[in-house]
């Protein structure tokens, strides 16, 4: 291999892994809606129901942090989502230790750590988040989770 053609398959190397770098950066964190239907429920999602005791669930939104032992980013994510918990009543922060219930990285589809969702009050994921929340896009999903179960049927007034 000549001098030439090593410095460009270096460069083209190095080209690819900062495309993928910028990519990775632009997702982690961004929020994905996982409902499209309308997200007005009061049944419990079967694929929470078991995460951890009924009580331990928000009366009214639940942010579940699934984290490992070995996450740097997940204290933080835990005091941000403490926060945000406690700017609204009836929001809890649940957080898994992936470490002690791996069975759920599996069924949850968790590439890494932190991955935040939203349930709705009936347990229902809402939104999901891959990497540390971006505080604006987590306080608009929170909101608009929370508006949605504002107005569940049966609670307007006649």
């Amino acid at each position: 291999m000549t001098v030439a053609a090593a410095v460009a398959a270096l460069v083209g190397v190095l080209a690819l892994a900062t495309a993928l770098g910028l990519l990775l950066r632009a997702r982690t964190g961004r929020a994905r809606p996982t409902r499209t239907n309308d997200t007005r429920t009061t049944t419990t999602d079967p694929t929470t129901a078991d995460l951890a005791p009924a009580e331990a669930f928000g009366t009214e939104a639940t942010l579940v942090q699934f984290s490992t032992p070995t996450c740097a980013r997940c204290p933080a994510t835990r005091r941000q989502l403490d926060a945000v918990a406690a700017e609204h009543p009836g929001v809890t922060r649940l957080e898994i230790d992936l470490a002690e219930r791996p069975e759920l990285a599996r069924r949850f589809a968790v590439m890494q750590t932190p991955t935040v969702l939203l349930l709705d009050r009936g347990r229902a994921v809402h939104t999901r988040f891959g990497g540390p929340p971006r505080p604006a896009e987590l306080t608009a999903a929170l909101d608009t989770a929370l508006a949605a179960t504002a107005t569940t049927p049966g609670d307007e007034s006649p």
